[in-house]
């Protein structure tokens, strides 16, 4: 179980990785500007780091060492993880330099697609499942 619980949280920073650097896919001049790209907590709406502070104060969620069963529950965790990390990816695009919101949120999205395509590529799951 805390495996399954280190190999989920391993999971969500690759996903976090990939959308900041989908993020950062501009010409980066300067070192300083790399950094500027890194995910942080900045870059988590307001509302949901409102929510990770309470999670957070009381310790981790019992669902983190809760194991996925079935592919359903599987398909829809890496659904919601994928997801969160291009909401994180938009935010930081958003925060980034007005001529270069357009290109990121574009790389963003793409990024996006490339990681739902993988995901049903490694678990395919039954069609209805897939449409939402």
């Amino acid at each position: 179980m805390k495996t399954q619980a280190t190999l989920h949280r391993l999971f969500v920073a690759c996903l976090l990785a990939a959308a900041s650097a989908a993020a950062g896919a501009q010409d980066i001049a300067t070192p300083a500007a790399a950094g500027a790209q890194r995910s942080t907590d900045a870059l988590v709406a307001p509302a949901a780091a409102n929510q990770q502070a309470h999670e957070i104060a009381r310790g981790d969620p019992v669902r983190w060492y809760r194991e996925d069963a079935t592919s359903q529950q599987r398909w829809r965790s890496r659904q919601k993880e994928i997801g969160a990390a291009l909401d994180e990816a938009k935010n930081a695009c958003r925060q980034g330099p007005p001529p270069e919101r357009a290109n990121c949120l574009k790389a963003a999205q793409a990024t996006w697609k490339e990681e739902m395509a993988a995901a049903r590529a490694e678990a395919p799951v039954r069609a209805e499942s897939q449409a939402r």
